[in-house]
């Protein structure tokens, strides 16, 4: 475990306003990306954007994202990143879960925290069809959990050179608890009014009253994680319940396996969850970095001033694939 660099913005060390700053605050024009399609061996399909889709024979690497709960290519945190691994001379692609592009899926399930599935089968892809480009992927929160997973599972024979996980929900039964509980629930009441919108469109396209086993009228009174992963996301992925979902899904306890360079940013006021999610020293492997700050929000860590905010992720992000990177060079 690291000490911080981060230092909040003066004004902005209140952990909702770390959080919500970027959204608020943070106008970007959005980036003309390259969309490729990418088709799924289940007959689904996932959509990811490049800020500059590179040839076959190109050397320089790639860095895939997982974006958070319901977020997109359209989240600031992604467009920031990607303008600035583009400007350090990094090809950057965003891999959207599924639905999450702005197209609906084809299939009744969807994408959960524990998913690994597609991003393996989109890995070994770029692995393929760019095999002379080192290949680095950053996950923020859920993607984060989903990246900590999928890396730990991978072992020794990982595609990656590296990898970062950002404010990564680790024990998933703890972040769901604590996302009911005081203004925690503003946020759960935002992210709960789109899965709810998504779902009702599911009873649109497909007979989820007969695989889920309730009308679609029970969707509108979903008003916490706990419910909507039990009535939806467990049994529409195979799990009895959102207890058996949270307890297989959570990254925590897979994090001794991880076998490749994996740094965890976390921040201790993170509003989502609460410090106990984070592992001990002798839950985690060597391989991985845990930098834990005292303040930073969720996905937030803006320093700098309120009126010249700094976006310290981009930052530390880049300089750790940087270093990464050269090191593996020199060893060639």
């Amino acid at each position: 475990m690291k000490k911080f660099s981060f230092k909040p913005a003066f004004g902005l060390q209140n952990r909702h306003l770390q959080t919500l700053f970027a959204t608020f605050f943070r106008k970007l024009p959005l980036i003309d990306m390259d969309i490729e399609q990418f088709e799924l061996d289940d007959g689904d399909f996932i959509e990811c954007f490049w800020n500059e889709k590179p040839k076959k024979e190109e050397t320089k690497p790639i860095v895939t994202l997982f974006h958070g709960l319901e977020g997109s290519f359209k989240s600031p945190y992604i467009q920031g990143m990607m303008r600035a691994l583009k400007e350090a001379g990094f090809s950057a692609v965003i891999m959207h879960f599924r639905g999450c592009s702005g197209k609906n899926n084809r299939l009744p399930r969807s994408y959960h925290s524990g998913e690994t599935g597609d991003a393996k089968a989109w890995l070994e892809h770029l692995k393929i069809q760019y095999p002379h480009a080192p290949l680095f992927a950053v996950g923020y929160s859920l993607g984060g959990n989903m990246l900590l997973k999928l890396v730990s599972e991978y072992g020794d024979n990982s595609p990656l050179q590296a990898s970062v996980s950002v404010s990564a929900p680790m024990q998933l039964d703890i972040c769901a608890t604590q996302m009911n509980k005081g203004f925690s629930k503003i946020y759960q009441a935002h992210l709960l009014k789109h899965l709810n919108a998504s779902l009702l469109q599911k009873y649109q396209a497909h007979p989820m009253q007969k695989l889920l086993s309730f009308k679609k009228e029970k969707v509108k009174n979903i008003k916490t994680f706990w419910e909507f992963d039990d009535l939806y996301t467990a049994p529409i992925h195979g799990f009895s319940s959102a207890k058996e979902y949270y307890k297989c899904s959570s990254s925590k306890q897979y994090l001794k396996n991880i076998r490749q360079k994996t740094l965890i940013i976390h921040a201790l006021d993170d509003p989502f969850m609460t410090p106990e999610v984070i592992a001990k020293k002798e839950e985690i492997s060597s391989s991985v970095t845990m930098e834990i700050s005292p303040h930073g929000g969720h996905v937030g860590f803006v320093s700098g001033s309120i009126f010249h905010p700094h976006y310290w992720l981009e930052e530390r992000i880049v300089d750790y694939f940087i270093e990464i990177h050269q090191d593996s060079s020199q060893k060639l």
